[in-house]
């Protein structure tokens, strides 16, 4: 039950991230979580049974119940919404990269109405460079963010398999979980969260997860559906796909020892836990819904094209990195609107223009001129298409 004295955190996001991870280690911190979504059968099913369990996948299953939370529908009770935010300590976020724009005024507008001294604390937990950043600039009165607000970036890390039907507000999730928060920006602050771990320089931490595993879990994903597979533990026990991944982790590992002075022995531990992570068939999932979003994960900084990006640069020729981006380029997925028009992109854009809006890569990078030729051959793959279909 809440207590007048439990600290107040709001969470944007009530999704299996948000119930399983961010959520829930709020929670066990003693923190009264106010969900914020706007997925209705979501909001009903958390309200209507006032708790939910969280199951950590392993071979001896450890369940959890959660109860100290409200949740609130972000658009249909923003003014409660509002309020919470008014009396938060934290503001956290798993909404989606590309939604943080859009959460922007609701926190903006929870800023306005604050009358504590203590600053708000805000940490969008998303696997992307700078995330809570982004927040921070959608908002229109910088003063009011700076004068109020406390924006920490973060690097998150935990798998959430495909869920089983109608199981929510229930939610599984694999044992692992790291949550590293930028301590910079806080100063001499300290918050009350047990299950993270402050660092004065996050973006290594970023990389290292965004590089190894996104990476990893997307390279089995990509050329294991060349190769016909369905799931991601059917690809990895495939001796050819499993090849093809490290291979591309061997790239993007000596991307990051070299860019980040990384230990490498310590580095290819971490690796090793990857790999055993992603190979828990307790967490597996389809390779539609691990390759999904193409065209993001195609962008400049993403677990494709930054790594083989930056070894290009410093390294050599990225062989295997480009073999997986080659895949992604192929990707297909029924009912895809991005993998549909990453196609169309393909098809309509010229090489050149491609590799500039989607890629972010221009002819003075290192990566271009291998690039260029892969995305010719998919251009002349569509040219035959037409030319015979």
């Amino acid at each position: 039950m809440f207590t007048a004295k439990d600290p107040i955190a709001v969470h944007f996001g009530a999704g299996n991230i948000g119930r399983g991870f961010i959520g829930a280690l709020l929670q066990d911190a003693g923190y009264r979580v106010i969900f914020a979504d706007v997925n209705q059968d979501l909001i009903d099913s958390m309200r209507a049974k006032g708790s939910y369990l969280l199951t950590e996948l392993d071979e001896e299953p450890i369940t959890k119940v959660y109860k100290n939370y409200q949740i609130v529908h972000s658009v249909n009770e923003y003014d409660d919404l509002v309020k919470w935010i008014a009396k938060a300590e934290i503001v956290t976020a798993s909404v989606g990269a590309n939604v943080l724009t859009r959460i922007a005024p609701t926190i903006e507008a929870g800023l306005s109405a604050r009358s504590i001294k203590e600053k708000l604390v805000v940490m969008a937990c998303e696997n992307a460079l700078g995330a809570s950043e982004i927040i921070k600039r959608a908002m229109q009165d910088q003063e009011l963010a700076s004068a109020k607000a406390i924006f920490c970036n973060t690097a998150v890390d935990r798998i959430v398999p495909l869920q089983l039907e109608h199981s929510e507000p229930d939610v599984a999730v694999e044992p692992f979980s790291e949550w590293i928060i930028d301590s910079a920006p806080l100063g001499n602050r300290k918050l009350n969260l047990p299950g993270a771990i402050f660092v004065s320089e996050l973006d290594a931490f970023i990389e290292r997860k965004l590089y190894t595993v996104n990476t990893a879990h997307l390279s089995i994903a990509l050329t294991g559906q060349r190769l016909g597979h369905e799931t991601v533990i059917e690809a990895i026990a495939d001796p050819e796909v499993l090849a093809k991944a490290l291979a591309a982790i061997e790239e993007t590992s000596a991307a990051l020892i070299h860019k980040h002075g990384l230990d490498a022995d310590t580095h290819h531990l971490y690796v090793e836990k990857t790999l055993a992570r992603l190979a828990n068939p307790a967490i597996d999932d389809e390779i539609v819904r691990v390759g999904r979003d193409p065209i993001r994960k195609l962008s400049r900084y993403e677990r494709l094209i930054g790594p083989a990006a930056y070894y290009a640069e410093h390294i050599g020729e990225p062989n295997a990195l480009l073999e997986v981006i080659d895949a992604a380029l192929s990707f297909r997925s029924p009912g895809d609107a991005e993998a549909a028009r990453l196609q169309l992109l393909l098809a309509t854009l010229s090489s050149a223009e491609f590799l500039f809006e989607v890629c972010g890569i221009s002819a003075s990078d290192a990566l271009y001129p291998a690039l260029l030729e892969l995305v010719d051959l998919h251009k002349s793959s569509y040219s035959a298409q037409s030319h015979f279909g």
